[in-house]
């Protein structure tokens, strides 16, 4: 057990009211428990409105005095969104609000009736006792610009999803009625979009003049010069095109109201992106951020949409906790089990790290230099991944490091435990 677990047990003293929240969409259940684990009042309903809330918070205050309680700890299983709307209520009149691992309340729900069964009331209880043994963390409830940038980010990232969702359904529209535009196209450039406005159908280009068409294309918004050798090309390959024929009206609706919804999330991302990058200019940390070679502005936005202010940790193994990339292994007796990371934490986070890293690792020389170390090393080398995985590690703490000391990037600070590569820079 680690020093803060044993901070989290001291937290809970005879003095305090223990609360656990089963959350649900519509109806939360909330038990009432001591120091000890006890029962002091029986799993109820809490409504998911004000009414419920207020009840809530007034049962809260009742039990207190009943039971000569001085503070209050509430507990909660995160699940999805519903919690907030509590959080956000229970944070206005000051009551404390922890969390538990899902994974911790599934496998000691068995502990008290040796029975897997499962319900809303009894997982109230089971949280409560797992609270009350200091096994919870404190989330952070976001507030002014964490909070505009967790929104945005999170709702720009479903516009890029849908907009690859699109895409998609582009792409099957042409295999069935236009399978050589990729020939001519692989990729949804503006010329790519205007024939697919304009001249969706090898039919539409049959007897067209190159002119011709460029003369239509050229109407198309955006697209000033469209290539003739493309459409020298495309006229060539929709000559002997197999495309479906038939259902051809249905068809060119279907393919123009995609093309119009592809246009529209372009602009939509565009915008919140640009909004995003305004609001994240005008942070403390971005001064200090900016200067990382390779770490550009949306990226910049994602970080602290999934991290908030690099001030809120002390130690920078927090973060590295919080994406996950904290290692982990399964050995026992002459076993020495393989070392991997946990994965226990944000996803979204871990991901970003990945994307970050590869084009870090070809423009910002230190990481490169650090990467063909790790992997070329003589003695206990890393494979790319692994040293993907450490990479991003660093990453953090040296983020961490220059948000909190307010010190622009220093590569040369950075390899300087490497004495090899210190001598290199």
């Amino acid at each position: 057990m680690d020093f803060n677990q044993n901070q989290k047990i001291n937290q809970v003293t005879e003095r305090t009211l223990v609360i656990g929240i089963d959350i649900a969409k519509r109806t939360h259940y909330a038990c009432f428990v001591d120091d000890r684990g006890r029962v002091l009042q029986k799993s109820f309903s809490v409504s998911q409105s004000q009414e419920g809330f207020n009840l809530f918070y007034q049962r809260i205050l009742v039990a207190m005095k009943e039971h000569e309680k001085t503070e209050v700890i509430v507990g909660i299983e995160p699940t999805g969104h519903y919690w907030l709307n509590l959080a956000y209520f229970l944070e206005e009149r000051g009551i404390p609000l922890v969390m538990t691992n899902p994974m911790h309340v599934k496998r000691s729900k068995e502990l008290d009736d040796n029975l897997p069964t499962k319900h809303d009331r009894k997982d109230a209880l089971v949280i409560a006792r797992l609270i009350k043994d200091g096994r919870f963390s404190y989330p952070r409830i976001l507030k002014d610009m964490e909070a505009e940038l967790r929104v945005g980010s999170t709702f720009r990232n479903k516009l890029t999803e849908e907009l690859g969702s699109v895409k998609n359904m582009i792409i099957r529209w042409l295999d069935r009625y236009f399978p050589e535009f990729t020939q001519v196209f692989p990729s949804f450039g503006k010329m790519a979009m205007a024939v697919l406005e304009c001249t969706p159908f090898p039919s539409d280009l049959h007897q067209k003049l190159p002119d011709e068409i460029l003369t239509i294309y050229r109407e198309v918004e955006g697209l000033k010069s469209p290539q003739r050798p493309k459409a020298l090309r495309l006229i060539e390959v929709a000559a002997s095109s197999i495309g479906v024929t038939e259902g051809r009206e249905m068809a060119r609706i279907e393919i123009a109201t995609m093309v119009r919804r592809y246009h529209q999330l372009e602009q939509d991302i565009e915008s919140i992106t640009e909004q995003l990058v305004k609001l994240v200019q005008t942070s403390v940390e971005y001064e200090w951020l900016s200067t990382v070679p390779g770490l550009g502005d949306t990226t910049i936005v994602d970080l602290l949409a999934e991290i908030g202010s690099f001030s809120h940790y002390e130690d920078p193994r927090q973060l590295m906790k919080l994406a996950g990339l904290t290692l982990r292994e399964n050995s026992s007796g002459l076993h020495k089990g393989q070392k991997r990371i946990s994965k226990r934490g944000r996803r979204k986070l871990r991901a970003l790290l990945f994307r970050v890293m590869m084009p870090m690792i070809r423009h910002n020389e230190a990481f490169r230099k650090l990467h063909e170390y790790y992997t070329n090393r003589q003695v206990n080398p890393l494979r790319k991944k692994q040293s993907i995985v450490v990479l991003c590690g660093k990453l953090l703490k040296v983020l961490h490091g220059i948000s909190t000391k307010h010190k622009a990037f220093d590569a040369q600070r950075m390899l300087r435990d490497i004495p090899s590569l210190a001598e290199a820079a």
